[in-house]
């Protein structure tokens, strides 16, 4: 049993330092705190006794081998930004940054792809390909996120109504295994049925299975119009309503987000960012991409006419690029402005079918408040990830906020569960959620997710503790 972990010593500090550089290796006390924790400390903060930062998959293939070989638990990490706990040393041993391996290959136009290393950024992999016409279309809330972490988290975010998840636009993944050995996942090919589709299974694996070293991501041509359309709306459930009404029409929405006024104004209170609709208590914010100006005119006509004829109080568009950041910069400081706002918080992350938004959200305002805490909803109503935000107040105790989120969580997650809806729409289980995992997926599907996690990993010695856990 791979459980408990070797406890380091000067010769396994020494050994890394001797495959990779004794510059880019840190020890005990001399690790930075910020790489104890991911954006999320409330999920776990736990010291590796080694911290490294490596230059290429032989440097990882070397690390990796000795780590199987003595029994040493690796977390490989990103830009640190996920919101689960899975980047944390729960077990100590060696924290892996891949940072450093941030290179971007040119734009394959024949195969209309482009290949990076796990360390690039996501702003940065969109930056190349829009210099080349083209398009990478995931966009999470995080841009400063690793591209190796929107694999390994199969990263959401708004646009994922009209082009889906990083899911959709992976190729092909090169990657490390526990023990050292370096293996292709697929090819830079558009379909394959070769086997078992393991590609698929190590994207959003949260780093448990394997590390890797270097992704082919597919790309678009780029839309050449873009338009995003207000809709304000007298409640909440008049709001979702129009969810459905969006998507019944012939043209595929980009992204569908709603906010309620009580989640604007805290924006605006504590960012000073200001939202351009001043009406209504639930604003729908709809985005359409298109290829030419008469097919975005078309979509823009049937989705206002659709949204006065069903309730809305008007249909705002913004129809110039400063008016369109002022709308999508209030969503996306909405974290932020929460923060601000409160002393502390945290969050629900489920995903419930769009026809029962407004069921969950009015019934998980109600369970929250039964606990006496603050909850601000708010989501990607597209695809029915709905954020369930808790915040705290001043005058809760550590023990009260403790007991109350656990006992709101607990209901919250069943009631997605009763709703047809799943544990996470995107930020994942890491550690985080791992509690909860069980009582919602059962004990079948946990033996499913060991038998799959002990086939990477027989001495569980990657990322352990994050999804299941064996160490109990």
């Amino acid at each position: 049993m791979a459980y408990p972990y070797k406890k380091m010593t000067a010769d396994d500090f020494n050994f890394i330092r001797s495959v990779t550089s004794p510059e880019r290796v840190w020890v005990g006390e001399n690790i930075d705190y910020d790489y104890y924790k991911d954006e999320m400390p409330e999920y776990g903060v736990f010291p590796p006794e080694l911290y490294v930062e490596v230059l290429n998959k032989e440097e990882i293939s070397a690390i990796m081998a000795y780590a199987y070989k003595e029994n040493i638990p690796v977390v490989c990490r990103g830009a640190g930004t996920g919101l689960a706990g899975g980047a944390t040393c729960k077990y100590g041993g060696i924290m892996l940054s891949v940072m450093r391996m941030n290179k971007i290959f040119p734009v394959d136009h024949k195969n209309q792809t482009i290949t990076a290393q796990p360390g690039a950024l996501l702003t940065d992999v969109q930056a190349a390909a829009a210099a080349e016409g083209l398009f990478y279309p995931p966009d999470p809330g995080e841009k400063t996120a690793s591209i190796g972490g929107n694999v390994i988290t199969n990263a959401g975010g708004m646009k994922a109504v009209r082009y889906g998840l990083t899911r959709d636009f992976v190729r092909c993944i090169e990657a490390v295994m526990p023990d050292g050995s370096i293996m292709n996942f697929s090819s830079n090919v558009v379909k394959n049925t070769t086997g078992y589709d393991v590609k698929d299974l190590i994207i959003g694996s949260e780093g448990t299975l394997c590390i890797l070293t270097q992704v082919t991501l597919k790309l678009l041509p780029a839309p050449t119009c873009t338009c995003t359309l207000v809709m304000p709306f007298n409640s909440l459930e008049e709001c979702a309503d129009m969810v459905p009404k969006v998507l019944e029409l012939p043209f595929i929405p980009t992204a569908i987000e709603f906010l309620e006024r009580e989640l604007i104004d805290i924006v605006e209170r504590t960012l000073h960012k200001y939202f351009p609709v001043k009406q209504g208590e639930a604003v729908l914010i709809v985005m359409y991409d298109a290829s030419s100006r008469q097919e975005l005119d078309s979509a823009v006509t049937a989705a206002a006419e659709a949204a006065l004829a069903n309730g809305a109080l008007d249909c705002c568009i913004a129809g110039t690029p400063e008016r369109a950041a002022s709308v999508w910069e209030v969503r996306g400081g909405i974290l932020e402005g929460m923060k601000a706002d409160s002393v502390a918080q945290e969050e629900c992350d489920v995903v419930v079918p769009r026809a029962r938004i407004a069921e969950y959200v009015k019934a998980a305002k109600t369970i929250a408040l039964s606990h006496g805490i603050r909850v601000e909803p708010c989501g990607h109503c597209g695809d029915g990830n709905i954020h369930t935000e808790l915040l705290r107040s001043e005058n809760m105790s550590d023990e009260e906020w403790k007991k109350a989120t656990h006992a709101s969580l607990t209901e919250l997650y069943a009631l997605s569960k009763k709703l047809g809806g799943q544990l996470s729409g995107e930020h994942g289980i890491g550690n985080g959620r791992i509690e909860f995992l069980e009582e919602f997926a059962g004990p079948r599907m946990i033996r499913l997710y060991k038998a799959i996690k002990l086939a990477f990993d027989d001495k569980l010695i990657l990322n352990p503790g994050k999804i299941i856990e064996f160490n109990k």
